[in-house]
C-alpha cells in the first residue's frame, strides 16, 4: 500500500515543467525534481484500463476487466519510468507491444474495430513512439 502512496504524491507534487522543492508532512519528498512526464503514456494507460472497466461494465466480463487493469497498470507504470528517466522505456515498450501482438490478432481475427482495432491500432501507434525514441537514443562508443 505504501509504494502505492509514493508513487501518487510523486505524481501530484512534481510539475513536468517547473523545477521546484516539496516538502511532505514525513519528510518523503523534500527533492527538487526535474523531470518531463510523459503524457502520451499516461494518456495510453488510461486508454487500456478503461476499456478494461467498459468491457466488465458491458458484457459482465471478468478477464477483459483483469487484462485491462493488468495490461493499464504497466503501462501507467512504463510511463512514470519514462518520466523519470527518458532512456528507461522497456516497461512501455514490451506492454504495448504484447498488446499490439494481442489486439492485433483479434482484429484480423473479428475485423470488428471496437475494441481490437482501436487497441491495436493506439498500440501500434505506442510501439512506433517508443521505437524512435529507442533509435533516437545516443549511443555510448
Amino acid at each position: 500500500m505504501l509504494p502505492c502512496c509514493v508513487l501518487l504524491a510523486q505524481l501530484l507534487c512534481f510539475n513536468s515543467s517547473v523545477s521546484h522543492p516539496t516538502v511532505s508532512i514525513s519528510g518523503f519528498f523534500a527533492t527538487v525534481s526535474n523531470m518531463s512526464v510523459d503524457w502520451v503514456g499516461y494518456g495510453y494507460a488510461a486508454l487500456v484500463a478503461s476499456g478494461g472497466v467498459i468491457g466488465y461494465v458491458k458484457a459482465a466480463s471478468v478477464p477483459s476487466l483483469a487484462a485491462g487493469l493488468l495490461f493499464g497498470g504497466a503501462a501507467g507504470f512504463g510511463a512514470y519510468q519514462i518520466s523519470n528517466d527518458p532512456n528507461n522505456i522497456w516497461v512501455s515498450l514490451v506492454t504495448s507491444g504484447a498488446l499490439t501482438g494481442i489486439m492485433g490478432k483479434r482484429f484480423y481475427g473479428s475485423r470488428k474495430f471496437m475494441p481490437a482495432g482501436l487497441m491495436a491500432g493506439a498500440s501500434l501507434l505506442m510501439v512506433g513512439k517508443l521505437s524512435l525514441a529507442l533509435l533516437n537514443k545516443p549511443q555510448a562508443s
